[in-house]
């Protein structure tokens, strides 16, 4: 993993431009959402897959294809697939609290990726593929050990070996290019190296009792 004195400078500002709108959910890709959205970031590989399984579930107000946990502002793709920025492939996920929760969200995060390879998923290898959570609010940080011992638990008795997904505050989320966003419904024969792996994720761990106050909540970043 590169470290912040040695990679790559990046710039100011973006190289490229966003979309303002989701292809598919038909929604502002940047914000602003629905008072009470809440932003939960994972990543899980190849963000194409990764982005597809989310904006297909209940109660996702968006989502988009972004670089996430490095060091080099505004990166571009092509950086990022050096390695040397930092980051990996993440999607922002951006959801209605009230439809869905963050258990529910790691439910399909978990159960469609293999979180026991580090810094690779099948033959995606390199850092800016690595397995990861990046919460803004204490009830994400709080599912996401919850559901990251549980899983592992599974997959521990399946005869597997340790989740190496990270769990961390997000930090700064910067959107891909327009081409990546919802690639897959654009390029609906695209590479996708994503899918039901076979073990189930337990939910309902989160008790509300255990959940830190909400003045904790961190904004989401863009």
């Amino acid at each position: 993993m590169v470290g912040a004195e040695e990679a790559l400078r990046g710039r100011d500002v973006p190289a490229y431009r966003v979309p303002e709108t989701h292809e598919v959910l038909d929604t502002p890709l940047r914000g602003p959402w629905p008072e009470g959205t809440e932003v939960l970031y994972v990543a899980m590989g190849c963000f194409w897959g990764a982005e597809r399984i989310f904006w297909r579930l209940d109660g996702v107000v968006t989502t988009a294809a972004g670089y996430l946990g490095g060091f080099t502002p505004n990166p571009t793709y092509e950086e990022v697939c050096t390695g040397l920025t930092g980051h990996t492939e993440a999607v922002l996920v951006a959801y209605d609290p009230a439809r869905t929760g963050p258990e529910e969200l790691l439910k399909a995060f978990w159960e469609n990726h293999d979180p026991t390879t580090p810094n690779r998923q099948g033959n995606d290898v390199g850092t800016q593929y690595r397995s990861g959570i990046y919460w803004t609010t204490p009830e994400q940080q709080r599912a996401a050990e919850l559901t990251r011992e549980a899983f592992g638990r599974v997959l521990a008795d399946a005869g597997h070996g340790p989740v190496s997904t990270e769990i961390a505050p997000a930090g700064t989320f910067y959107y891909a290019e327009d081409y990546h966003q919802q690639y897959l419904h654009k390029n609906p024969g695209g590479y996708c190296n994503h899918g039901p792996n076979g073990y189930t994720c337990p939910v309902g761990l989160l008790r509300q009792d255990e959940v830190p106050a909400q003045q904790d909540v961190l904004p989401p970043t863009s």
